[in-house]
């Protein structure tokens, strides 16, 4: 699990420093798909993981206003804020909380219960489905994306043996 959060940690930042790159104009232009621009893509990443760790936790959740937050330089500052409640929570979990249900209530007034693990791997799902859409927008402004892959980015440590593969 822990492996997963990282990974899309280092990727949100490795967006941040491309978006570095981009004209505010171009953060900010509306897209096809998603929930708007480049800019609303990544507050909306922000929020909706530290939204979910703390109904998890049982503690109160609001969404961000994005007019608060029209720049790049506001959208890192509400994650540099955010991020050490859900690094927190993420470094402390343990196996036993895998299945501990979690129920939420609807405003259509249903009630769903799904696990702990579930709401886990969703928040870092999300991410990565995001992310797969900032790449096809930056295929759109002929930009190289952040690359997605998992592999060479040190996530894992390999064991040490004398054994050759």
């Amino acid at each position: 699990m822990q492996t997963f959060f990282r990974y899309n940690w280092m990727v949100r930042e490795q967006w941040y420093e491309w978006c570095e790159e981009v004209s505010a104009e171009e953060l900010l232009r509306p897209r096809i798909g998603g929930v708007g621009s480049l800019l609303q893509t990544l507050l909306h990443i922000v929020d909706v993981e530290w939204s979910w760790i703390r109904m998890l936790q049982g503690k109160p959740d609001f969404q961000e206003n994005f007019e608060e937050y029209r720049t790049l330089e506001r959208v890192q500052e509400l994650d540099r804020r955010f991020r050490p409640e859900v690094e927190t929570f993420v470094a402390a979990w343990q196996d036993s909380m895998e299945r501990r249900p979690f129920t939420e209530k609807r405003p259509d007034g249903s009630v769903v219960v799904d696990t702990w693990g579930e709401v886990m791997r969703h928040v870092i799902a999300h991410e990565i489905h995001h992310v797969g859409q900032l790449s096809v927008w930056a295929r759109e402004l002929d930009r190289k994306p952040v690359s997605a892959n998992v592999i060479g980015k040190g996530l894992i440590e390999p064991e040490t043996t004398d054994e050759p593969n």
